[in-house]
């Protein structure tokens, strides 16, 4: 189990500093232009506190995958992230819509890979948390 948590933590690190080119891949400086300063500004702040969450996420992936599945505290703590990546998984299939991967070769394969890492990291913690 140890071997996924360190996968897991690896693929969350490089997840987090791929944020960092959001903003130019994106266009924001010219597709935000239309929002308020507040809903820019918050775009930008999520889009970093969003990143930070997923590197730590990663980092005690990395430190603690031990604790993650040995421990009472671990456990709980392994469910509560496999809830969130559960309910990531569900916002891929479910939130975005399809026109915007359907037909495309580039954001159809983009879909594909991060809809089979949101069900292996599902299904790793889920699996640590309910593992004694």
């Amino acid at each position: 189990m140890e071997i996924h948590f360190k996968i897991i933590g690896l693929t969350l690190i490089s997840l987090a500093l791929i944020h960092t080119i959001f903003p130019k891949y994106f266009n924001w400086n010219e597709d935000l232009k239309s929002l308020s300063l507040i809903n820019r500004q918050m775009m930008k702040v999520h889009t970093f506190f969003i990143a930070l969450v997923v590197f730590l996420m990663g980092l005690l992936c990395l430190t603690s995958s031990q604790e993650l599945t040995e421990t009472a505290l671990g456990r709980k703590i392994s469910l509560g992230i496999g809830i969130f990546w559960l309910l990531r998984l569900f916002i891929q299939l479910f939130g975005y819509s399809s026109a915007l991967w359907r037909g495309k070769l580039f954001e159809t394969t983009v879909h594909i890979v991060f809809t089979l890492l949101w069900t292996y990291m599902s299904a790793v913690f889920l699996w640590a948390a309910a593992y004694k």
